[in-house]
């Protein structure tokens, strides 16, 4: 192996400072060198994320911005464009989203243009898990409009076939990629219908079925990873993705262009015949205990109280639209949504609320629990990667818009996207959630919900139970409980985050109310 394509760094990638307070004696100057002991999982990671992206993937694009306050940033142009310099470690997206799937066993879109290298990031992925270059190229499922089921999973065998007496005794010639700990399909968007109903239930139960036969797709329970590619996220291709597969993909991740100023590297892999996934040092692929543990070490990283008050904070904006039904609980874009109405013209008639102040009405839905537990693993992952000790804003900022997009859909017809230089995030939906979620921490702040939290408070005090609570404690968190809702109504005005706000107090006035009941009853 050529030393261009070997080499790795041999000191930390994300070192932790001494005070080089520690002391030698005369003895330690003559003993032996001790053998290297291998990297921390989390510093092995990081090495192949450098490995990839300065020798592999030429990609110098660090759209992950990551700094120890505000980074020095440049106006450039007339039309409103801003380059900002990170004072921290900061990441290409296009390859660490990919990499952090295959720490956590998530299933990741690439998008972008052909030739931008979508698929290439995809093998180097399968290579990591410890298959050889030919394995995972011939494991690749190429996306096209004669694609069938039996193609995708494997024919039963010709002889059962004639001499079986019941589905049962016959036997499928399971497809090999299938058992594959990582997993490729290209072009996913050519792939016809029914047959992306049968990848839907690989992707979503782990299992796929043939003549009564049933294949796991991990049976030995390890880390599995999914790589989709398509040319885009906005219906584009042969045929329409099914939207359950689509709402599959933990994270779209678009591919970067290539930067003239890296030609020479370009040329000389021309003239070699070099693929990079030919050459991943041995050192940097992962075994499937690492990958096991590396995922538990993920889930083990703390999510602290303040970070996940800013992020139910954030949640609870979006499902909320005034004149969505008649009870208040009905009051959603589901219930529009799902009832054939058009969720854009509801918002419009909501004239009790500023348009611009409620983040709700930049979108035309809410978020359901699966793209907000794959925020909770992507963020854990992030922090993880960075080498910190529990996950901060700054990692929840990083990952939300490749969970987000495609889960949150922008409203076309909200004033935002018609002024100005915000236009431009009508057709850029990354910096759009990466700024819904910096106007919602604006407004968290300046609420000042971080120091004075009322239904905060009110929920933990029935999270430390009802056992011994008096008849006349209750009456008055009822009466207390009561009173907030009448503070909110006072307002005159309902947005996203008072509709999340008034049904939790409902819902603990429920409580209080049927132990109330209770405890008369008991005497």
């Amino acid at each position: 192996m050529s030393d261009r394509w070997h080499r790795l760094s041999v000191s930390p990638t994300a070192p932790i400072g001494t005070d080089g307070s520690g002391s030698i004696t005369a003895e330690d100057l003559f003993l032996e060198p001790a053998a290297a002991a291998p990297p921390e999982l989390d510093e092995k990671l990081r090495r192949a994320y450098y490995w990839i992206v300065n020798r592999a993937v030429i990609s110098p694009y660090y759209d992950l911005e990551f700094s120890d306050g505000a980074p020095v940033a440049f106006a450039l142009g007339d039309a409103g464009a801003e380059l900002t310099l990170p004072s921290d470690a900061s990441f290409s997206s296009n390859v660490l989203m990919p990499l952090i799937t295959f720490a956590v066993g998530g299933k990741c879109l690439l998008i972008g243009g052909p030739g931008r290298g979508k698929t290439t990031v995809a093998v180097l992925m399968g290579v990591l898990a410890g298959s050889t270059p030919d394995d995972v190229r011939r494991g690749v499922q190429q996306g096209h409009p004669q694609l069938g089921v039996s193609d995708l999973v494997g024919i039963p065998l010709p002889r059962d076939l004639m001499q079986a007496e019941r589905l049962a005794d016959i036997r499928i010639a399971w497809r090999e990629w299938l058992s594959r700990p990582v997993k490729i399909v290209d072009e996913y968007n050519r792939i016809p219908t029914k047959t992306q109903s049968a990848l839907l239930t690989m992707v979503a139960e782990g299992y796929v079925e043939s003549h009564d036969q049933m294949l796991r797709t991990n049976p030995d329970g390890g880390v599995e990873s999914w790589y989709f590619t398509a040319n885009d996220d906005a219906g584009g291709g042969t045929f329409a993705v099914i939207q359950a597969l689509r709402d599959r993909m933990d994270v779209t991740v678009p591919a970067s262009g290539f930067n003239a100023h890296f030609f020479d590297e370009l040329v000389a892999r021309v003239e070699a015949g070099e693929k990079p996934e030919e050459h991943v040092p041995a050192e940097l692929v992962f075994t499937a205990d690492e990958r096991a543990r590396m995922r538990a070490e993920i889930r083990a990283l703390p999510l602290p109280s303040a970070v996940r008050r800013q992020l139910e904070f954030f949640f609870g904006q979006f499902e909320f639209v005034q004149h969505g039904g008649r009870r208040f609980e009905y009051r959603t874009k589901d219930t529009v949504a799902t009832g054939g109405g058009r969720v854009a013209e509801v918002i419009e008639q909501n004239s009790g609320a500023d348009l611009e102040a409620d983040l709700g009405a930049q979108t035309l839905n809410g978020l359901s629990v699966r793209p907000l537990q794959t925020l909770i693993m992507y963020a854990k992952a992030m922090a993880w990667f960075r080498g910190r000790g529990a996950v901060g804003l700054d990692d929840v900022a990083a990952v939300l818009p490749f969970a987000l997009r495609g889960k949150l859909l922008p409203n076309p017809t909200h004033p935002r996207f018609d002024v100005g230089a915000e236009r431009e995030l009508a057709t850029d939906q990354m910096s759009w959630l990466a700024d819904l979620f910096a106007q919602s921490r604006r407004q968290f702040a300046a609420l000042g919900l971080a120091q004075d939290d009322p239904i905060a408070d009110l929920l933990h005090q029935l999270d430390a139970g009802l056992e011994g609570l008096s008849a006349i404690e209750a009456s008055r968190r009822i009466t207390a409980i009561e009173s907030r809702v009448r503070e909110i109504a006072s307002t005159g005005k309902l947005y996203g985050r008072n509709f999340d706000d008034l049904t939790a107090l409902k819902y603990l006035h429920q409580r209080y109310t049927a132990y109330l009941r209770w405890a008369e009853r008991a005497g």
